[in-house]
């Protein structure tokens, strides 16, 4: 199949509409401006809802309503928006609605900058706003990625009932790479939503809440959603390795950093090092099965997380490690992004340590 030219946020679009999405409600913020604007033109032409919301709060709740009624809904922002949202997505996550909902991190806190940053992974992994949940969180890192990551979150947001969140960095969303598109999903082949809140005359009544006063429902409430938590954990564990296989030092990224990565990876083979990467391609779940079964190799001798902020997925590498191996830390801020000597010197740096530990 042919591919053609298109940016990250571009992508990401095609992929929400060839999976059947058919609203979008946000708010412009950079550098995911272009998402709301490519979605204005497509949605009106395929029959589907745009709405550019007063404010992100109002975006969300937009999405609530419209996904609990069975549509494939989505909603985009970047950093600070995503903040202004997070009251909404816990709602959503409590009702078991289905939706997607995309962050092109910018650099924080605060307002911060707009330059690409990875500082949103606790907030998307974690659980931003309150209570007992999580999100499924998918890290693209190209293009065509960001348009199959996106094609495929529909799905999984629809077969466990959650919010599905694609995290990518500034520089992914402004990428323009050659893509190969999905096929376009028809609608009628989208499975039928029993729980929908659809109005249709002769149907059970259906309710979708998140305000559950009783605490002997609520307690089997987050119960049963928590089952929902252990399956996805079980069965959507994803990651990709380089060169992992011999590798004594295993350096690890997500997003942009994950492809200066894999480069930093060529040049330290060059140089006599065995490197290989680890990039998860779930932040939530994390592919921590990955992680332990390089730590149990004997060859392994530490790991180093590289990202764009001050230390936050190598905590979820050092619980999947075990400490059966040392981690490592390097990362830039405020829109930095490292290069590809920075790198290869972090993890010089990190296996000297760990052979001196020994």
């Amino acid at each position: 199949m042919a591919k053609i030219l298109l940016h990250g946020t571009e992508a990401i679009c095609e992929g929400a509409i060839r999976n059947g999405c058919r609203a979008f409600f946000g708010y412009p913020i950079t550098p995911q401006n272009e998402v709301p604007e490519y979605m204005s033109v497509k949605m009106p032409q395929l029959g589907g809802v745009f709405v550019q919301a007063e404010s992100e709060v109002a975006a969300i709740n937009m999405v609530y309503g419209a996904a609990g009624a069975g549509i494939r809904a989505m909603t985009s922002s970047s950093s600070p928006g995503i903040s202004l949202k997070q009251e909404g997505i816990s709602y959503i996550a409590c009702a078991r609605i289905p939706c997607v909902i995309v962050n092109i991190m910018r650099a924080g806190p605060g307002l911060g900058g707009i330059l690409p940053a990875q500082g949103d992974y606790f907030q998307a992994t974690k659980g931003g706003g309150h209570g007992d949940y999580h999100l499924i969180v998918l890290a693209p890192s190209s293009v065509q990625e960001a348009c199959d990551f996106t094609y495929k979150a529909f799905d999984l947001a629809d077969r466990y009932r959650v919010p599905v969140m694609l995290l990518a960095d500034g520089m992914i969303g402004q990428l323009m790479e050659p893509v190969e598109l999905p096929p376009m999903r028809e609608l009628w082949q989208i499975p039928e939503k029993p729980w929908a809140t659809s109005g249709h005359f002769g149907k059970d009544r259906r309710i979708l809440n998140s305000l559950i006063i009783k605490p002997e429902d609520l307690e089997p409430h987050i119960a049963q959603m928590q089952k929902t938590y252990e399956e996805i954990y079980q069965k959507e564990r994803r990651a990709d390795c380089y060169k992992t296989e011999d590798a004594e030092l295993i350096l690890t990224a997500y997003g942009t950093v994950a492809r200066i990565c894999k480069s930093a990876v060529n040049t330290l083979r060059k140089m006599g090092i065995k490197a290989g990467c680890i990039r998860p391609l779930t932040l939530y779940p994390f592919p921590d099965d990955t992680y332990r079964a390089c730590a149990e190799k004997a060859q392994t001798k530490a790991f180093l997380s590289v990202e764009l902020s001050l230390g936050q997925m190598v905590e979820d590498v050092k619980l999947s490690v075990e400490g059966k191996k040392p981690v490592y830390f390097y990362g830039r801020t405020g829109g930095n992004v490292p290069d590809e000597e920075e790198i290869v010197r972090a993890a010089q740096d990190a296996l000297s340590k760990a052979e001196g530990r020994r």
